[in-house]
């Protein structure tokens, strides 16, 4: 039987979602939770890998076991497992899907934010990017954001050596917004993102806004497929996915999925 599971982790002390060797991630965590509580060996995948550092708001995750889990026995599950994961993961929710569902591929789309504040501020550095008061142009870096819009080869924001098949994202969001005083949240949504890919479109936009580069210049830049050719990446500690779209029927409902 297959579970979906939604969760939220600060992603400050992990190496990101995905397991790797000689360091901690989110997945070996929630997985050997599971694999705890539920008496079995238990695989979790993720609906993405998010980078070291990356934040993440009702992430979701599926997961296989033979044990059917219902309520009461969800709620007492999902206790036990905030119980014992470490308190930067916290799951909100389990519940049954259909055999085939995939938290990853049956994902519609993706969105990011990222947090920036102007103005010095001690409270919000571990989870917001300082960027000096006069290097945030929001009218030109909206303007640059638009050249992200729509589906393009996005190899110019991507990791060197990311692994991924195909560069291409479809990308339906991207723009900036106040957020408070002295503060600004970039958001961007996609079908797909590729490692490295909101960082790297967040620092080459902020060029934008200091006044390095002009707004047309993202629209060269993306043409070039070169990431030499793109910005510097902003750090991870600053970027938050939340939230992940997917099609209606998923969820396991016994008149129509005997």
């Amino acid at each position: 039987m297959r579970y979906f599971i939604s969760l939220s982790y600060n992603g400050s002390v992990f190496c990101g979602w995905q397991i790797q060797r000689n360091a901690r991630s989110v997945q070996e965590e929630v997985r050997n939770a599971l694999s705890t509580l539920l008496r079995e060996d238990i695989s979790v995948t993720g609906a993405g890998r998010t980078d070291s550092g990356v934040n993440a708001v009702n992430f979701i995750a599926h997961f296989d076991s033979r044990n059917l889990i219902k309520e009461p026995d969800a709620s007492h599950l999902l206790y036990k497992l905030n119980a014992i994961l470490p308190e930067e993961i916290a799951v909100h929710k389990i519940f049954r899907v259909k055999d085939g569902a995939h938290a990853r591929f049956d994902a519609l789309s993706r969105t990011y934010k990222y947090f920036v504040h102007t103005q010095k501020d001690p409270f919000r550095f571990r989870l917001s990017y300082y960027v000096p008061a006069g290097r945030t142009d929001i009218e030109k870096m909206n303007e640059a954001a638009r050249y992200f819009l729509g589906e393009k080869d996005f190899s110019s924001l991507e990791k060197v050596n990311g692994g991924n098949r195909s560069s291409v994202c479809n990308v339906t969001q991207a723009r900036w917004e106040e957020a408070g005083e002295n503060k600004y949240v970039f958001t961007v949504t996609a079908n797909r993102f590729l490692r490295n890919m909101v960082r790297a479109m967040v620092g080459s936009l902020l060029e934008v806004g200091a006044g390095k580069r002009e707004p047309r210049w993202i629209a060269r830049m993306i043409e070039e497929r070169n990431r030499s050719k793109a910005g510097q990446s902003v750090p991870g500690y600053a970027l938050f996915l939340t939230e992940i779209k997917y099609p209606d029927g998923l969820e396991y409902e016994p008149e129509s999925c005997p």
